[in-house]
């Protein structure tokens, strides 16, 4: 069976945790064994993962340095998909059989200059300041700035993904039994200038949406989608809370969830069941090889039927 596993930003750094070296190192050996079972099983797995906090923590290194401009995300990307991937095949591979082959891929994705979300920059990255100065490093860098709470933080366009340029080689590299870590971050946002030469864009393609792109052109069986929430809940935060067992795309139309949390899941879960008539799964990392097997998690199918609730 071919799997993807999108791994949440918490897999890598946990809230509240100091940005080290240790910690990111700690967490993938985590996420190593909770996904080893699953690579063991004769899966054929591809996993992504998020880099927010990695990119922000570079950021705020380079801008430490000012005798030259702090390097641009999508270089800032590709230097943090490296060294996120490095973590998980050395975690993994001291886990897994010494035969097993491990590849991590820069991944360049495709956006449309012509995308709405270019006029619209809604996503935060990078650290929190006051007011004052956000204001003055927007008038000096050319930012689009929004309130985060009582403070301020810079946002970037999240344009949806159009094209994955490696998929090709992950194809291939799947078909020899290697396990594939791709599209980190969302992947390496690109997009062809009026010279019709690819570049890279500033901006933040959303993980889950770009794993779930992956997970349609190279045909998986299943696309996972690790979080720290163990199912999608109804009425979240309030007494009557339900966990959704399964689903159709379809039946969570009806249904509201947060834009900044389980909201793009969702969404990427329902697209790419419908995309494909395959199953999506929303569940906690510790919980992946169990929620594959439908005993945890939340599924999400065009032939779920009825919804059914744990």
């Amino acid at each position: 069976m071919r799997v993807v596993v999108a791994l949440g930003g918490n897999a890598l750094l946990r809230r509240g945790e100091a940005m080290t070296a240790e910690n990111q190192r700690n967490n993938a050996r985590i996420a190593a064994e909770a996904l080893a079972p699953l690579c063991g099983n004769g899966h054929h797995v591809v996993i992504t993962h998020g880099n927010g906090p990695q990119v922000g923590l570079l950021a705020l290194q380079g801008a430490a340095y000012e005798q030259v401009e702090t390097y641009p995300l999508d270089v800032l990307g590709a230097e943090t998909v490296g060294m996120i991937g490095y973590m998980i095949e050395q975690e993994l591979g001291n886990l897994l059989p010494f035969e097993k082959p491990f590849a991590t891929i820069l991944t360049q994705v495709e956006v449309d200059p012509t995308d709405p979300a270019f006029k619209d920059p809604t996503k935060p990255i990078g650290p929190l300041y006051t007011k004052e100065e956000a204001h003055k490093l927007a008038k000096e860098k050319g930012w689009s700035i929004r309130e985060d709470g009582d403070k301020w933080r810079r946002v970037v366009p999240s344009p949806m993904p159009k094209q994955i340029f490696e998929i090709r080689p992950i194809k291939w590299l799947l078909d020899h039994d290697v396990l594939v870590i791709a599209a980190g971050g969302g992947g390496i946002p690109t997009m062809y200038n009026e010279e019709k030469k690819l570049v890279g864009v500033e901006c933040v393609i959303d993980k889950d949406r770009c794993s779930g792109l992956l997970a349609k052109e190279i045909e998986a069986d299943i696309y996972v989608m690790a979080t720290d929430a163990d199912a999608v809940y109804l009425d979240w935060g309030t007494p009557s809370q339900r966990a959704i067992r399964s689903a159709s795309p379809d039946a969570l139309d009806a249904y509201g969830f947060a834009a900044g949390s389980m909201g793009p899941k969702v969404e990427a879960a329902q697209t790419f069941a419908r995309k494909t008539g395959k199953k999506a799964i929303i569940c906690t990392l510790s919980e992946v090889p169990q929620a594959i097997l439908g005993q945890k998690g939340t599924s999400i199918a065009v032939d779920a039927g009825e919804t059914t609730f744990y």
